[in-house]
């Protein structure tokens, strides 16, 4: 977009003679006149907002204006030293304002976000010590995004560093002065006196009244239930459960926003319109822009749910079936073609960007998609049993698995709700896959392994098969074979009993077999635990266990940690951009209707769902090694090097999560150290225990009352806690995360609903079964259309972002001005980059089974970095970003 002639001849007019005018009033070279003091240079980096969200010519001669009458930008040095003698009794702590110059013939207007760079010069006199603050005031029309500034040649100091990082809107927004502080860390206790009034401001301001809607300039972090979900005033269809605040549906805080009640049901928050991504975060919390059009360029194809409707209408009966597995892979090797006729209508129906990016080539493949990497070598192997067993260990969810220690396994649901619903797997069923040995011996052994979904689903079974979906609670047992795989035994899918939940399960159990009407039977039952996992993953092991718990750390972080806390520092990394990918699932994912419902097989009880079993979720346990041991997948063993001993030694996410956890630690160990010299610091830190206190009581508030909080009285405490925030944020998150569209991309391999049950002998479904067993499989999984719409969904989900910040990286070298934490963050990078190596020559090396399996698909969800690697597509299933960012 250009400027017209005359508004651009304008323009000049005005900047000559405002230049003029500026130099005669003592401003022309940058700052107010000499002084008597020292002039320090400063350097401000930031970005204009311009019509795609960033600057336009009407503001510029506005700005420009407002320069000329002293109501720019302006930026006050604030000092961090007290007088330390007579002579200095009586100085100012706060300096001259200097503004910004040349506001708008700094930079040519453009459409894209540019980063601009000022030169600034303060007068500050020696003796006011070092700045360790600022006060910045915007009085131009519009917002800018302040990266950082850097003073130079401070005298008696050097260098100054502020990373700022913050959108700064018109002054008229703010009821009070932003303030931001150099790269210095301090404890609230050493806080230069000089700061601290603005250290504890900040806080408050940032903390909000707790009342009214909060506008997009609000810098406010605080906290509400789930009641955004459901869309009440639409259709009792949309009503939801809310979520947090009770016993019975207990669940972490997400960010409040403050929107008004909805009409139908004082209890829930009214929603935005429904293709609406404006819901409020903070400002800077808020996707960047060129990640933003990223994520919406791969994520358009979601639309398809607004058109589900549409198409289905469009489309006679068996096009919302596969006929064969060739059906499935045309989406990959030559998407869905379409006839002519519905051509023109989905032509006619959506947006022209939509239409191409559905149609993706020839203008008649209907979403073609990249190749996943579980079909790539082998279109077959996915179907071994070996195969289904590896993805236990090196899949998507490998975090479900436990060790058997009891047989035949056990129910912990209350049998005066759900009467007995121990499992109904005998010996007889098992013995004759143990290798030789006797159940027992293969206990004793630690042999017998199990993937257990009964006990969280059954409860709801009942209700999740009262509508489309027909599936079951399911269980596993597995056998560790000497050469490492675990090779599964048998199945058990379980219903409730027809008369009540109360009168126990109904169950039944199946055994390997690999070929006949018996192999067809047994890769069905394989397929409901698929669909058991699928879903459990999903809800549970992605979005619960790391999406929502995480919520309320970050916002406790921001209202009790000042960013010049050491702590804040050292975990701020690992929020970017959590709270905005989470308020857009609460919009479009996750509400009533919403994708999750659509193509995951709990359809409107997931929440709910999710949020009883939250109840069983634990933060110490989150670590790794205690995670691994109370699934009974390793011991305790303090000969060894992470102080535990592995009972599946090639379980590759173990493994490599052992060496990602413990390089962790070390780091947030060291550093933590440097600041906190005994345990009784920790307990004076004000910051620290209002964070604690708050995050405990509030954020996680329905859990509060649980023994297995730390008490925060320790360093260890710190530490163990810090670790373990970090580790959910970032490699914990990845391993769920970034596998989904390399092994569920191709649905046969990880359906997420199940529409029939296990056809029975005599029928009609039984006899298709035996004669047409792949139409069978695919009539009983997710439907085309789910398909399509799950398909897309998890392709967007499992991309990095083309500014992802990974594990061992800061978005700034300057972050702090501590040398030995400087030096630990070195140290923690050098041994992640040894990680790396370590990963790449296992991956190679053929004895480990598991890292590779029949697919062919090495391990590497948790090498740290990308930086090795490069893919086209973006899905390359490797690579730990700093925080829960997609």
């Amino acid at each position: 977009m250009g400027i017209c002639p005359g508004m651009e001849m304008l323009q000049k007019l005005l900047e000559a003679f405002f230049s003029r005018c500026l130099m005669k009033f003592g401003y022309g070279d940058g700052g107010g006149g000499s002084g008597n003091g020292r002039r320090i240079r400063g350097t401000v980096v930031l970005m204009k907002k311009s019509v795609l969200d960033f600057k336009d010519v009407k503001a510029s001669v506005v700005d420009r204006i407002h320069e000329f009458l002293g109501k720019g930008v302006s930026i006050q040095l604030i000092s961090s030293d007290l007088p330390a003698s007579e002579d200095r009794l009586g100085v100012e702590m706060v300096g001259k304002a200097a503004m910004l110059e040349q506001w708008i013939s700094t930079v040519k207007p453009s459409l894209t976000a540019d980063e601009i760079e000022f030169t600034v010069f303060f007068e500050w006199e020696e003796r006011m010590g070092v700045p360790g603050a600022f006060i910045i005031r915007n009085h131009h029309s519009s917002q800018f995004y302040l990266k950082t500034v850097t003073l130079h040649d401070v005298p008696g100091y050097g260098s100054v560093h502020f990373v700022c990082n913050s959108w700064v809107y018109p002054a008229h927004r703010y009821t009070y002065d932003r303030v931001f502080f150099s790269n210095k860390s301090y404890l609230p206790s050493k806080t230069p006196e000089p700061l601290r009034k603005y250290r504890e401001n900040e806080l408050i301001n940032l903390r909000g009244n707790g009342v009214g809607e909060l506008k997009e300039w609000d810098r406010v972090y605080d906290y509400a239930c789930y009641n955004d979900l459901g869309m009440p005033d639409m259709s009792k269809r949309f009503v939801r459960t809310v979520l947090g605040g009770s016993k019975e549906f207990p669940y972490p805080r997400r960010g409040r926003t403050g929107r008004k009640q909805a009409k139908s049901d004082p209890s829930c928050e009214s929603r935005l319109q429904l293709l609406s991504l404006d819901i409020y975060v903070p400002r800077d919390e808020r996707f960047c822009h060129l990640k933003l059009s990223d994520f919406l360029a791969y994520a358009v194809k979601s639309i398809v749910q607004t058109l589900l409707p549409e198409i289905r209408s469009l489309c006679d009966k068996t096009i919302n079936e596969f006929d064969c597995f060739q059906d499935v892979l045309d989406l990959y090797e030559g998407g869905m073609r379409l006839p002519n006729e519905i051509l023109g209508n989905l032509r006619d129906l959506v947006p022209w960007q939509l239409f191409r990016e559905l149609m993706r080539s020839d203008g008649h493949q209907f979403l073609k998609f990249p190749v996943p990497d579980v079909i790539k070598e082998s279109k077959t192997a996915w179907r071994t049993d070996e195969e289904f067993g590896r993805e236990m260990l090196a899949g998507v969810n490998p975090v479900i698995i436990r060790r058997l220690q009891e047989f035949p396994p056990t129910s912990k649901l209350d049998p005066k709700l759900y009467g007995k619903q121990n499992s109904s797997i005998t010996e007889e069923h098992i013995a004759k896959h143990l290798n030789g040995l006797t159940v027992d011996q293969a206990l004793e052994m630690n042999k017998l392994f199990i993937l257990d979904h009964h006990d969280s689903l059954m409860p709801y079974i009942s209700r999740i098969n009262s509508t489309s979906t027909k599936t079951y609670a399911t269980r596993t047992l597995l056998v560790l074979q000497d050469n490492g795989i675990l090779k599964p035994i048998a199945i058990e899918l379980s219903l409730p009993h027809p008369q009540g939940d109360h009168h126990g399960a109904v169950s039944k159990v199946f055994t390997p077999a690999e070929n006949g009407i018996e192999g067809s039977v047994w890769q069905l039952a394989k397929a409901y635990v698929a669909v058991n996992d699928s879903g459990y993953h999903q809800l549970i092991s992605h979005w619960l266990n790391t999406h929502a718990v995480i919520e309320p750390f970050i916002i406790a972080t921001n209202r009790h940690l000042s960013v010049m806390h050491p702590i804040y520092k050292l975990l701020h990394p690992h929020f970017r951009d959590t709270m905005n990918i989470n308020a857009m699932a609460r919009q479009v994912l996750i509400n009533a209707g919403g994708i999750l419902e659509i193509t995951v097989f709990p359809g409107k009880y997931a929440l709910e769902m999710s949020a009883v079993l939250y109840k069983n979720w634990v933060f110490t346990d989150q670590a790794l090694p205690a995670d691994l041991i109370n699934r009974g997948v390793a011991v305790p063993d303090p000969s060894s090097s992470h102080g535990l001993k592995l009972l599946i030694e090639d379980y590759p996410y173990a493994v490599d999560g052992l060496e990602i956890w413990s390089a962790i630690e070390t780091w947030v160990r060291e550093y933590s150290c440097f600041y906190y010299k005994s345990d009784e610091m920790v307990q004076q830190d004000t910051e620290i225990q209002s964070w604690w206190t708050e995050l405990r009581n509030v954020g996680h508030g329905d859990l509060k009352d649980e023994p297995w909080w730390p008490k925060m009285n320790t360093r260890e405490d710190l530490i163990q806690s810090c670790a373990t925030i970090i580790w959910i944020a970032s490699a914990l998150h990845a391993a769920v995360n970034f596998g989904q569209y390399p092994y569920a991309g191709y649905l046969p391999n990880r359906p997420t609903v199940s529409r029939r049950f296990m056809p029975e002998p005599g029928t009609p479904e039984f006899r298709e079964l035996e004669t047409d067993p792949d139409l069978a499989y695919l009539k009983t999984i997710t439907a085309q259309l789910q398909t399509i719409l799950g398909v897309s969904l998890i392709e967007s989900l499992s991309r990095h972002s083309v500014d992802e910040i990974y594990l061992g990286q800061r978005d700034t070298a300057d972050w702090t001005t501590d040398e030995e934490p400087m030096a630990a963050f070195e140290r923690f990078g050098d041994r992640l980059r040894e990680i790396e190596e370590k990963i790449m020559s296992m991956n190679n090396d053929e004895r480990w089974r598991n890292r590779v399996g029949p697919v062919k698909m090495p391990y590497t969800l948790l090498f740290p970095n990308t930086s090795n690697f490069y893919e086209e597509e973006g899905l390359n299933a490797r690579g730990i970003p700093n925080s829960i960012s997609i």
